[in-house]
């Protein structure tokens, strides 16, 4: 594991795309001079074992991650992995993002994760239900969110923001997860049902 590195903030934003706004922190895209602080966050198996990655190595790989979210979020409008930053420091904190899930019929993922500076901050909690908000007010119909079974501190910013507990599935990831839920409607009902009951 890498330690922690002291970085130069991108003080900055007229050219960083913001896509969505909270009271302490922002959403935006991800930006080469936030490469070091990006593989800080990704050379932390605390941090990778929920994604399911191998720890990155070196900046190199964290340029070209940072270009390739760039280039989906340009050619995918409404998705995309940002950076959640915080207004007083202009440094990440992490990550947030929405996705359409794989082998789905069109469902939309939003998911996150932090350096573990930032964990018990609220910085999650703030950066989520802001693109959960985006992604519903955009027209979105339905969003979900579907944290490991004992990753409890996602599943602490999914009750947070609101979204609905339905139970477990392996529908998407084809491994057991917990499935949360948001509508964008009062009254509606989740376009798809879990395979067990939920244990959390």
């Amino acid at each position: 594991m890498l330690a922690a590195v002291t970085m130069n903030p991108v003080p900055d934003w007229a050219d960083l795309k913001v896509v969505a706004e909270a009271e302490r922190g922002v959403v935006r895209l991800w930006h080469p001079d936030d490469a070091d602080r990006l593989l800080d966050i990704h050379s932390r198996t605390e941090v990778m074992k929920w994604l399911d990655q191998s720890p990155m190595t070196n900046r190199e790989d964290a340029l070209e991650r940072i270009e390739e979210w760039n280039m989906t979020a340009a050619a995918n409008p409404g998705f995309g992995t940002w950076a959640v930053v915080e207004r007083q420091s202009f440094i990440p904190a992490g990550t947030v993002f929405m996705q359409a899930l794989p082998d789905g019929a069109g469902e939309v993922e939003i998911g996150w994760y932090l350096h573990p500076d930032s964990w018990g901050r609220g910085c999650a909690t703030e950066a989520a239900a802001a693109l959960l908000k985006r992604g519903l007010s955009s027209g979105l119909d339905e969003i979900w969110a579907l944290p490991a079974p004992d990753n409890d501190r996602s599943i602490a910013v999914c009750r947070r923001i609101g979204m609905q507990l339905l139970g477990l599935t392996d529908r998407w990831w084809h491994r057991p997860h917990l499935m949360f839920w948001a509508g964008a409607h009062s009254g509606q009902r989740p376009s798809v049902s879990p395979d067990a009951p939920a244990v959390a």
